[in-house]
């Protein structure tokens, strides 16, 4: 007779997507308890979180009975059982798309590449998670669906655009979940929600099925609890797909995880002030990094004089507004729906805009190309904080520096990984970001390992679990 204390509700809520995987494997729980624990949590919490604008508890429990028969039949995908979350940019076949608009009520047809895959894995998909209006924004404040409260600190932004995924996995109302990056609207979430996010290689997880923001930069990302769980997340969802136009073929493989310790090199800015770093952040950021002697190896200033983090961003904002004039075209014409008044007066700037406007800002992803090739001849990885600064109340100043930090890996369509750093006085979470060149997810993805094990900066559950 087995001497080992029972599963609770809250423990399979709080557990990592390779804690629930063995749990289930060794018969400790199973996806139907696993399914109703989070539909319990899901009818208690969310309405005050409003992590989830799309739910259906009976096709939930549908989906566990048959991961349920599955394990007893002894035909196990990698990730059966395993509740994921999905962003409502994704399409999922027989539910509506919006995006975060009003007017999109059409049923998808067909899913998503990404969430065809979560499906043939055997993950049981929990919802649609909120996001900024039309995935512009980095806030989660919507408009037509309110807004994501930050589930450290209600009242506080979740961050965007993908702050419903971000808050869903903090809160312990999913155990994974899938949203978009294209400037970094996966890992400012997680950096204000405390859990790990990674943006992949460009196009090495297929975004076909994802409403574009802008297809140079849209990334499918991925919000999980542990980076063990962004790692089999990873290798679930990557792959080539024909049917998207910049989906990855490799060349050569993924680079191999072997960096070896201590003889890392790592780059850092010379100046976090500078780039408008928060100095609570900036002191946090510091006691990391020397935590992190040994992990990061030879630790490097690196010259990012002529890049203006600022400049940038606006530049691929112009990318993305640009893009959505066409994307959006029948929601800014849907008078019986109208979006708000705000993405309009954001989407009328692209309009205003000329084709040599928009060829310039296109240049800056070259430029971030050669930059990408230059700092990684000289370096393994760049070490930098995720955000800013932290999470901010909702209904006040939204800074517009919140993607600085973050935009220069979506330009550049390299990997990084967002992984909790510390907490501020606030009591509010704040991440670390590890960016390396493409194709190095998985050495990023080791190493980011290494440091949540030294940093051990998990921030404890929230009140509203």
């Amino acid at each position: 007779m087995s001497s080992l204390p029972p599963i609770t509700d809250l423990d399979l809520r709080r557990a990592t997507v390779c804690q629930l995987l063995h749990w289930m494997a060794t018969g400790r729980t199973n996806p139907q308890a696993l399914a109703e624990a989070i539909q319990e949590a899901i009818e208690r919490i969310n309405p005050q979180l409003n992590a989830y604008v799309g739910l259906s508890p009976v096709l939930l429990q549908e989906q566990a009975r048959t991961a349920g028969h599955r394990r007893r039949d002894g035909v196990i995908g990698r990730l059966d059982g395993i509740p994921v979350a999905i962003k409502d940019n994704l399409d999922i076949a027989g539910w509506p798309t919006r995006a975060g608009l009003p007017g999109r009520e059409q049923p998808a047809v067909d899913d998503a590449h990404v969430v065809a895959r979560l499906r043939a894995s055997g993950a049981v998909l929990v919802g649609k998670t909120n996001m900024d209006e039309g995935a512009l924004g980095a806030a989660t404040d919507n408009p037509h669906y309110g807004p994501t409260h930050n589930p450290w600190k209600h009242g506080h932004s979740a961050g965007g655009s993908s702050g419903g995924s971000a808050a869903a996995v903090a809160a312990g109302l999913a155990a994974a979940a899938v949203g978009s990056d294209s400037l970094g609207s996966i890992r400012i979430p997680a950096s204000y929600c405390g859990v790990y996010a990674l943006k992949p290689t460009h196009g090495e997880i297929s975004a076909r099925g994802l409403v574009p923001a802008a297809r140079r930069l849209d990334a499918v990302g991925l919000l999980a609890r542990s980076v063990a769980d962004l790692t089999v997340l990873l290798q679930v969802l990557a792959g080539y797909d024909a049917d998207d136009a910049r989906s990855r073929r490799r060349r050569v493989a993924f680079a191999l995880p072997d960096w070896e310790p201590g003889k890392l090199r790592s780059g850092l800015l010379p100046d976090l002030a500078a780039v408008g770093v928060e100095p609570e952040v900036a002191t946090l950021f510091g006691a990391a990094v020397a935590k992190l002697a040994h992990a990061l190896g030879e630790r490097r200033t690196v010259d990012f004089a002529d890049w203006d983090f600022a400049r940038t961003r606006r530049a691929g904002l112009l990318l993305m507004e640009a893009e959505m004039l066409g994307t959006f075209a029948a929601d800014l014409a849907d008078t019986a729906h109208p979006v708000s008044p705000r993405f309009r007066e954001l989407l009328a700037y692209a309009e205003h805009k000329s084709a040599a406007d928009y060829a310039k800002a296109d240049r800056v992803l070259d430029a971030a190309t050669l930059k990408m090739r230059r700092l990684f001849a000289q370096i393994d990885v760049l070490v930098l904080p995720t955000t800013p600064q932290g999470a901010f109340p909702l209904g006040g100043p939204v800074p517009d520096s919140q993607a600085d930090l973050t935009s220069f890996a979506s330009l550049a369509g390299c990997p990084a990984v967002s992984i909790p750093m510390g907490t501020l006085s606030s009591g509010l979470p704040v991440g670390l970001q590890l960016v390396g060149a493409r194709g190095s997810d998985l050495r990023l993805l080791e190493l980011a390992a290494a440091c949540s094990a030294t940093l051990d900066a998990d921030p404890a559950y929230p009140s509203i679990v």
